[in-house]
């Protein structure tokens, strides 16, 4: 199987889109102007692909209380400091850096609290 996307459901993906686009180099492959406003976020690679939609017919998590390791999206960095430096002043907050194995692992939340990893491999994959 060819994998083609995960969704996150988000009470203003409009908003969110924007922001991830602006500041996480995403590009908008797909999108809806009407509800449920979903947007198809591609990678740099265009390969990977992140859809934001708002539908109240289901519960938006509160992913501002959910501990990162539960869900989190993860993104290459090259500096991975440096990214959270830059997210900061874009309104996003950082939460934890980790270093193992030569890596540097750095998560944060975007203003939604929906929990980014910045990844600075030692080893990438």
């Amino acid at each position: 199987m060819k994998f083609e996307h995960f969704a996150i459901n988000v009470p203003d993906a409009r908003a969110q889109a924007a922001w991830w686009v602006h500041n996480l180099g995403l590009t908008v492959a797909r999108k809806r102007e009407d509800a449920p406003y979903t947007h198809f976020l591609a990678d740099d690679t265009g390969r990977v692909i992140v859809e934001l939609y708002s539908n109240p017919a289901a519960a938006y998590p509160a992913y501002a209380t959910q501990h990162p390791l539960v869900f989190h999206v993860a993104f290459v960095a090259k500096d991975a400091r440096a990214e959270r430096q830059r997210l900061e002043k874009a309104g996003a907050t950082f939460v934890i850096e980790e270093t193992p194995d030569g890596s540097s692992l750095i998560m944060m939340r975007d203003p939604w609290g929906v929990a980014l990893q910045f990844c600075q491999r030692g080893k990438p994959f």
